[in-house]
């Protein structure tokens, strides 16, 4: 069986794109998690990553490591992860690719905190950009291959490097427009609120998380437990 290393449910985004994959896929999996104890937790998640971050999966002896690396890696092995429609699947696979490598401005002002809303300080004018071509995205997809899932009416990869997205739209209010719709959509998936759930029942908490949380505006409302 795969094991998943991922790391807290309230922080990491990058930890929820495989996980959300293989939940919403039905691909079984042990799933271990290694939370953030400290600012930079190289040296300790390096004993089971070469990159020292989180996420890595672990099969037949290999690591396989980074989330479009795992992303890639299963869909060697196992169909649904990307559209069979050519024009979906290259769509798919383009915003899946500009997700990864992009919205910087959207990661550092609007951190993940899945279990807080917060009133967000006025948005800089990267950020404003990257929340608008979030909205141009999301439109194009459900518009060209009519929903509810970004690339049609199954949920594939592209749905999963969102769902981090969606978490924060709503933490923070933003808005995308038609995209709601998908926001929506994904947040009842019994996958995701499986996710909320845990995030909200852990009781970890990491400083420097919470400060760029502190910082990324007011917090209005705080539904975690522990």
């Amino acid at each position: 069986m795969y094991v998943l290393i991922t790391a807290n449910r309230n922080y990491s985004s990058w930890s929820l794109r495989p996980w959300m994959l293989m939940q919403g896929l039905g691909i079984d999996f042990e799933d271990q998690i290694e939370p953030f104890t400290n600012p930079i937790n190289y040296d300790e998640f390096r004993s089971f990553s070469p990159t020292g971050q989180v996420p890595a999966l672990l099969d037949e002896g290999r690591t396989v490591y980074d989330s479009l690396g795992i992303t890639l890696y299963l869909a060697d092995r196992h169909e649904g992860v990307w559209p069979t429609d050519p024009d979906a699947r290259a769509w798919a696979q383009c915003a899946a690719a500009e997700m990864h490598s992009g919205f910087s401005a959207l990661r550092g002002d609007c951190t993940m905190n899945v279990g807080v809303r917060v009133t967000p300080k006025p948005p800089s004018g990267a950020l404003r950009l990257d929340v608008a071509r979030i909205r141009e995205l999301f439109a194009e997809g459900l518009s060209r291959f009519d929903g509810p899932f970004l690339a049609g009416d199954r949920f594939t990869a592209v749905d999963a490097f969102f769902a981090p997205v969606a978490f924060r739209i709503r933490t923070y209010g933003l808005d995308v427009g038609t995209g709601k719709a998908w926001v929506d959509h994904m947040l009842a998936h019994p996958a995701m609120q499986d996710w909320e759930s845990q995030a909200l029942a852990e009781s970890w908490r990491e400083e420097s998380h919470e400060e760029e949380l502190m910082a990324a505006g007011m917090i209005t409302a705080d539904y975690r437990t522990a």
